[in-house]
């Protein structure tokens, strides 16, 4: 069966936006010029430049779109656009709080006094640990503190020299003993010059060789004698608290005005900068002053003992008194802008480190506390990726936590909740904007399900991934061209590469008046044309290079095409490209595989009998059909009921299959073919083998149009001219889908050729005409069809089918009432 020419087809320049190269106005991108600018997304960038350009709290900005649509880029862009000459943030440190260590103090300086203030800290450090042992060894300290020893150990030597008096004359004596470590003294009786204890004496009595006699008497005035001498031990002990008392406060006066000049000098630099800096300074000469010891003592050399490797060597002294910086701006020109690769919890909100001592416990201090990227963008902009962000644990409730109070608090990174530390850092002031970037799923799913995330990212930039066709356009994409071409030093385009390039650029659109901003995708097209061109030894890159870079791209990617198309070949996949048959039509599916897409032909049969069961569709069955594809054969029993059952019941049980399908269908693309097949086996009317559709129906008849169309066509094409061009063969698609055909050029030189045809189609009936030729045929005002075409003859075969199962419901009644009545008459028998 031949297709009758008067069918309207697609002329071959409907097929494909082609671009002169000659209006691109150049030979080669040499004589171009690149400007930067942000192409095709003023949605986008409107969105950017509010949410950047308000500094009210909650207008951080999620920037969602698909990958390699520019979003990065762009941000970058609009961050060098701002005017960052602004105040450049502050340094912000953490010092030692001398009354409650576990809680560092912030202090903010601006920018570049905060390395000043820890180096001036430092010296006074070293200065002090110089100047104060000078001052302790001078002799005019060491005159008065031996003043004041002397003053008190005068008394104390009178009390020991009257008690040794006093126990002289009662035959007792001072004694002194070991005691572990320690050294006691006690009281004593002597006997024949010598001290003896009690047990000593009680041995002496025992033998009858005790020369007083009354032991009773001696023990009994050695413990009053003890309890004295307890007395004076105490008394001995207070007066070296006073001693040590005295000393501290000579030490005191010495010393203050070494440590006060210094101090004073320090806080005269930095009062006004920080209203925090006095109290500070304060603090820490109160505890200088009462720690002078820590500067009169020199460190003892002592060889340095092996330490296993977990094990950090103690660190020097005097640490309390230094000051971490956690953001240095001394460097610092503009406003900060971080664009954080990485942002784990740690980059992003820093930690508090930990080490093993000596004695194997872990320990930590204010000088262990590290800033994260956070931090380090403080009163400017960060950027970040929004998945990885949040797949790591932690990290979005903290940051939550962080933006919603506009505090950071430093925190060891600890997700198991082992931290041994109990160091709580005072919470930083935190003013800045953050910019993450995601997909549009992640962005409905936190907006639905997390209420604050609406609070605190009030800014969406959404990213289009393409753009209107037109002179703008097509000069952004030259311009695009140009930026790639000089920054990757790649070889020169002439102008029909350039053509080429803007080309691919709207088939990946998937329209023809529209151009693909998935600039990765187009700038990985044009670096394969520079190679190709290279390896061929050309200077300049050309038409032929840009279409064997694309034919590469896709040989490199089209194993399971490949593999399915040699199946229909060898006939393993039966597909049928001539002759005709009743009820199968040739339907056209897409398979995705991520990184390519392609189509193919399948073949779709039905099978229509007297029934009531209605529509079946073997794949819903058979659990292989789609929500979307079990929709579609729904709505094909709406169209039915409406266009042939109007004067009698759609009494009928069709069955619709995909032939050879067992990994699952879905989408209602196929519901054109669907209903072709039906009507097909209804009007019993051949369908030409050597077309192939695809189009969805809604229950009015009219054919809407579907994804991958272009996939599609070439599916067919391909399977077509392996067999060979007939110049019969086609595809019928929907005409709504006109404005997406951007086929390859070797399919629209076929058609120029008259060797392939595409169909535009607006309804059903025009399909049918198409796969049978026969007319469709129209109601007349009686509402009866033309006899001969194909809505009569399946009109017909529907009023006989619905005849049928009547009169086989009326003899399978009469038949049950005649065994009925035979079996009464048996009864009464």
């Amino acid at each position: 069966m031949s297709v009758k020419p008067s069918f309207r087809t697609v002329p071959p320049e409907g097929l494909r936006a082609g671009i002169d190269p000659d209006s691109l106005g150049f030979e080669t991108t040499d004589d171009c010029s690149y400007f930067p600018g942000i192409i095709g997304q003023a949605r986008a960038v409107g969105a950017l430049t509010m949410g950047l350009e308000i500094e009210s709290p909650g207008y951080n900005i999620y920037v969602a779109g698909l990958t390699g649509t520019g979003k990065m880029s762009t941000i970058k862009s609009l961050l060098d656009q701002l005017d960052l000459k602004k105040k450049i943030p502050d340094d912000i440190c953490y010092v030692n709080n001398f009354e409650d260590p576990d809680r560092p103090t912030v202090i903010m300086l601006p920018a570049g006094l905060g390395r000043q203030f820890q180096k001036d800290m430092d010296d006074m450090v070293i200065h002090l640990g110089k100047q104060i042992p000078r001052i302790f060894e001078s002799e005019e300290f060491k005159r008065d503190s031996e003043k004041v020893v002397e003053s008190h150990m005068a008394r104390q030597k009178e009390l020991v020299k009257n008690f040794n008096e006093k126990i002289q004359h009662e035959k007792f004596q001072l004694v002194q003993y070991q005691v572990g470590p320690y050294t006691r003294q006690d009281v004593a009786y002597v006997v024949e010059g010598k001290p003896h204890t009690l047990e000593q004496l009680e041995e002496l009595n025992r033998e009858g060789r005790f020369p007083d006699g009354d032991l009773e008497a001696v023990r009994e005035k050695q413990g009053e004698l003890r309890n004295e001498l307890e007395m004076i031990m105490r008394e001995s002990r207070q007066i070296e608290k006073e001693i040590r008392k005295e000393i501290g406060l000579l030490e005191r006066r010495t010393g203050l005005p070494a440590v006060q000049e210094y101090i004073s000098d320090i806080l005269t630099k930095y009062t006004k900068h920080s209203d925090r800096i006095e109290p500070y300074l304060r603090n820490v000469q109160e505890h200088v002053l009462s720690n002078l010891k820590t500067f009169r003592e020199k460190d003892e050399e002592q060889p340095p003992a092996p330490l296993p490797f977990f094990v950090q060597p103690p660190e020097k002294r005097l640490t309390e008194y230094g000051v971490n910086v956690l953001v240095d701006n001394s460097q610092t020109k503009e406003i900060p802008v971080i664009i954080e690769t990485m942002p784990s919890y740690k980059n992003l909100f820093g930690t508090i480190e930990r080490e093993i001592d000596r004695s194997g416990f872990w320990r930590t201090d204010f000088t262990r506390i590290k800033a994260g990227s956070l931090l380090r963008a403080n009163g400017g902009y960060i950027v970040f990726n929004a998945y990885e962000a949040l797949v790591v644990y932690g990290v979005w409730s903290f940051l939550k936590r962080t933006l919603t109070n506009r505090l950071l608090t430093m925190q060891p990174y600890d997700p198991f909740g082992m931290s041994a530390t109990a160091i709580k850092p005072e919470p930083i002031p935190v003013d800045l904007k953050i910019i993450m970037v995601g997909g549009n799923f992640l962005y409905q799913q936190l907006y639905e399900f997390d209420d604050d995330f609406k609070k605190i990212f009030k800014v969406k930039a959404e990213f289009d991934t393409s753009m209107p066709i037109g002179e703008d356009a097509v000069g952004g994409y030259i311009q695009f061209m140009k930026k790639i071409i000089d920054d990757e030093d790649l070889l020169r385009f002439d102008k029909t590469a350039a053509a080429a390039i803007i080309e691919y650029g709207v088939r990946i659109s998937g329209k023809r008046k529209r151009l693909s901003t998935r600039f990765s995708d187009v700038a990985d097209i044009m670096r394969e044309a520079g190679y190709w061109a290279k390896k061929e030894g050309s200077d300049t890159v050309r038409v032929k290079h840009v279409d064997r870079a694309y034919d590469e791209k896709v040989a490199r990617v089209r194993l399971i095409e490949d593999k399915i198309q040699e199946m229909i070949e060898e006939g393993t996949i039966l597909i049928d490209t001539d002759g005709a048959a009743v009820g199968q039509v040739n339907g056209l599916s897409v398979y995705d595989m991520g990184d390519y897409a392609f189509g193919k032909p399948a073949r779709i049969t039905a099978q229509t009998s007297m029934g009531r069961a209605g529509f079946i569709n073997i794949e819903r069955e058979a659990k292989l059909s789609g929500k979307t594809h079990d929709k579609g054969v729904l709505i094909l029993e709406g169209y039915f009921k409406g266009k042939y059952a109007q004067k009698f019941p759609l009494s009928m049980d069709a069955s619709i299959c995909f032939e050879q399908s067992y990994a699952g269908v879905d989408g209602d693309s196929a519901s054109l073919a669907e209903v072709c097949a039906i009507l097909s086996s209804l009007s019993e009317l051949p369908v030409n083998q050597n077309i192939a559709m695809t189009g969805s129906v809604n229950q009015r008849g009219e054919i809407q149009p579907v994804g991958g169309v272009n996939q599609k066509i070439e599916g067919f094409y391909d399977v077509c001219r392996s067999r060979g061009l007939t110049g019969g063969q086609g595809v019928i698609i929907p005409a709504l889908n006109l404005q997406e055909l951007m086929l390859r050029k070797d399919l629209v030189e076929a058609v120029s050729k008259g060797m392939f045809q595409v169909y535009p189609v607006s309804t059903v009936d025009e399909g049918m005409n198409i796969l049978t030729g026969v007319e469709p045929g129209e109601r007349d005002e009686q509402g009866r069809y033309p006899a001969g075409t194909v809505n009569f003859l399946v009109s017909e075969k529907l009023r006989s089918l619905a005849e049928n199962l009547k009169n086989f419901g009326s003899e399978s009644k009469e038949s049950g009432s005649t065994k009925k009545r035979v079996q009464n008459k048996k009864s009464k028998g």
